[in-house]
């Protein structure tokens, strides 16, 4: 070989090195954040975070491969949820995985840059987190838990399993639901189409709620509607235990009341957002921008009957309606 071959080969070699090496390079570590409103020990939690995990791995995102996941477990208070907003923004994440609505409040009070998406928010503009919900605007978008159209559907079921119903009480936390006129005006006006009287509860603790049950137990054909509210959610064992001890029919937006012993739900699957929200993380981390991905209402929802439940109150629940559940609890 020549000198000129030899210097030609050479150079050609350089050439293809640089490609092999990259070739070899480990993917670049990404970094999620993600915000619970659950405590680490809750299953519907769990649940929910499995499903988003899940729905990372189908689109090729693996934790310690490419993405590094921070979890904050249990933001239920404010002080909490404050400090668990904080802690994950100093990390400078990609992006943030937000539960709720108060989840999401916390975490724009650190942050106007940082990409987050929140997984199941009742009102994204009234709460003034996206300027509309097909072009939000900012640094957040997501899906929400309903359209406010669901809180009259709330009564028309309660109504149909317990028909003799007259006053029902729609019972939410105003420090976890702070959006609850979404859902209260259409509740008064579907209240007023079917000549029952609308009662507003805002309730702060446990022993708050158990005076408004205990209220609407009182005098005849009293009901109850829980509002969504991860209060309610983390608590929905004593809540259905206190609908049950005063015989009070109740109607709850998730399954999971209803499979502690509550009487009726319908609602979003909770889990399916954060699989729906998985698609978002892959997009932006992909390189789109949250103001341009739009708000997504939910698309798989659940109606499921509790009989045993039905059966203590003395309610005989009407076949058209067992027929459309989705699950009827023996």
């Amino acid at each position: 070989m020549n000198r000129r071959e030899f210097i030609t080969l050479l150079g050609g070699a350089a050439a293809v090195w640089p490609v092999a090496a990259r070739a070899q390079q480990p993917e670049r570590m990404r970094r999620i954040g993600v915000l619970m409103g659950y405590a680490e020990s809750d299953p519907e939690g769990q649940a929910s975070f499995a499903a988003f995990r899940g729905g990372l791995q189908k689109l090729g995102w693996t934790e310690g491969r490419n993405i590094l996941i921070d979890t904050r477990w249990g933001a239920l208070d404010a002080e909490s949820r404050q400090r668990f907003a904080k802690e994950l923004v100093a990390l400078q994440p990609d992006l943030i995985l937000s539960a709720n609505s108060a989840t999401t409040a916390a975490l724009l009070q650190q942050t106007r840059t940082i990409p987050i998406i929140f997984a199941n928010v009742a009102d994204p503009v009234g709460s003034g987190f996206v300027a509309s919900w097909a072009r939000p605007g900012g640094n957040v978008t997501g899906f929400v838990l309903f359209e406010p159209a669901m809180a009259g559907k709330w009564l028309e079921l309660l109504k149909e399993i317990a028909p003799r119903v007259a006053r029902v009480a729609a019972v939410f936390n105003p420090a976890t639901a702070t959006y609850s006129e979404y859902f209260l005006n259409p509740f008064k006006a579907a209240a007023a189409s079917f000549a029952v009287e609308a009662i507003t509860a805002p309730i702060r603790d446990m022993s708050e709620l158990e005076a408004v049950v205990a209220a609407q137990a009182r005098e005849p054909n009293g009901g109850l509607i829980v509002m969504p509210d991860i209060f309610m959610n983390v608590h929905r064992a004593e809540v259905t235990s206190l609908a049950a001890r005063y015989h009070l029919p109740s109607v709850y937006p998730y399954r999971f009341f209803t499979e502690v012993g509550g009487l009726l739900s319908y609602g979003n699957d909770s889990a399916d957002n954060y699989l729906r929200a998985a698609t978002y993380v892959d997009r932006i981390l992909n390189g789109e921008k949250p103001s341009e991905l739009p708000v997504q209402a939910p698309v798989k929802f659940e109606l499921v009957i509790n009989l045993k439940a039905a059966k203590a109150l003395g309610l005989d629940v009407p076949l058209h309606l067992q027929q459309r559940a989705d699950e009827v609890i023996e």
